[in-house]
């Protein structure tokens, strides 16, 4: 729950990717659009991009392969 904090963009750019990831709509092993397009996609900066990357690679959503991409590993098991 919120508590009425504020929620950083990148965090809320992290969880509408996590919602597509959970829901299906991008499957494990689909490739995420690259930084560039993710910014006009979602009219957000690099760093927001860059930083909403990251913590879904720490909460095993996604795995980055250097000079190959960023590609969803799914949904966490429960």
């Amino acid at each position: 729950m919120n508590q009425g904090l504020p929620q950083y963009e990148y965090v809320k750019l992290a969880d509408v990717i996590a919602d597509d990831i959970t829901s299906g709509k991008l499957a494990p092993g689909a490739a995420l659009a690259g930084e560039r397009a993710m910014t006009q996609f979602y009219g957000v900066s690099i760093g927001t991009v860059r930083r909403a990357v990251a913590l879904l690679r720490e909460r095993g959503l996604v795995a980055t392969l250097p000079a190959k991409g960023t590609f969803v590993i799914g949904p966490p098991i429960e």
